[in-house]
């Protein structure tokens, strides 16, 4: 018998509450917001570890109708403003492109804060558990060839499914963090942050992308000079590469963004 969403999400608590261990007397909210809070957190703060199957279905089948829920924004939903940028304010996860691009961390796992307000615990939480696992089988790789301290550098790309969000892929980036002072090398690492992840594109044959505002916000970059930067990347790259890219989007959150950008462009 097929679940109601509000059977799904009573299950995925219930099972997610057990998984976790530590957190399995916790007691169940009675509303509908509080359950949702209460997954979202136990989300957020699991280590990546085997999920059973039908726990893992059952996540799959609400997370794609919470996408649904939350209104899936198609390219075509979206206007060009110049050649084949776009500027889109709200919620990244809503966007059904070839591929999102997430602000990561250096561990490059998501963010373990429960219900916090950054990109990385958005498109972890909506993407699924899996997304999470697929991370740390790739850092693994990876700390097997450079050493187990290994940390994702600045600027260098990873790319992920996109598992339950309308995008197709996801690309994890690390940006620069400010902190004292903006210096050259900073600019010049998140100029490379859209270089790469654009050459990333490329390379797997993704034709419409949407940055965030990467590196603002936390990581401290002041919001007027990271849009300069971003659209002045981004145009010069799609000059030096004509049609390798159909679609370009900038994606904003933020009022004050969304008008930087809209002076820029």
């Amino acid at each position: 018998m097929t679940m109601t969403q509000e059977e799904r999400l009573a299950y995925l608590v219930e099972e997610f509450k057990v998984d976790s261990v530590d957190y399995k007397d916790l007691i169940t909210p009675s509303d509908e917001v509080g359950k949702q809070r209460m997954l979202h957190s136990l989300m957020n703060i699991r280590m990546p570890r085997k999920m059973k199957d039908d726990v893992l279905c059952v996540q799959d089948a609400y997370l794609s109708e919470r996408a649904v829920e939350k209104g899936i924004v198609t390219l075509e939903d979206i206007p060009i403003i110049k050649g084949v940028l776009s500027l889109w304010q709200g919620d990244i996860t809503r966007l059904a492109v070839d591929v999102i691009v997430n602000a990561a961390n250096s561990q490059m796992l998501g963010c373990f804060v429960p219900m916090h307000l950054c990109i990385d615990n958005c498109i972890h939480t909506y993407a699924g558990i899996q997304l999470r696992a697929e991370c740390q089988r790739q850092m693994n790789l990876l700390r097997m060839k450079y050493g187990m301290d290994y940390e994702q550098p600045t600027a260098k790309p990873m790319l992920t499914d996109g598992y339950n969000l309308p995008a197709k892929k996801i690309i994890h980036i690390v940006g620069p963090i400010v902190q004292n002072r903006l210096t050259k090398q900073l600019e010049d690492d998140l100029s490379n942050c859209y270089k790469n992840t654009l050459d990333m594109c490329v390379a797997n044959n993704l034709k419409s992308v949407a940055f965030c505002c990467i590196s603002t916000g936390v990581f401290r970059f002041p919001n007027k000079r990271a849009s300069e930067i971003a659209v002045e990347t981004v145009t010069t790259w799609l000059h030096e590469h004509p049609n390798a890219i159909e679609r370009v989007i900038f994606n904003v959150f933020k009022d004050e963004d969304k008008m930087l950008y809209e002076q820029l462009l």
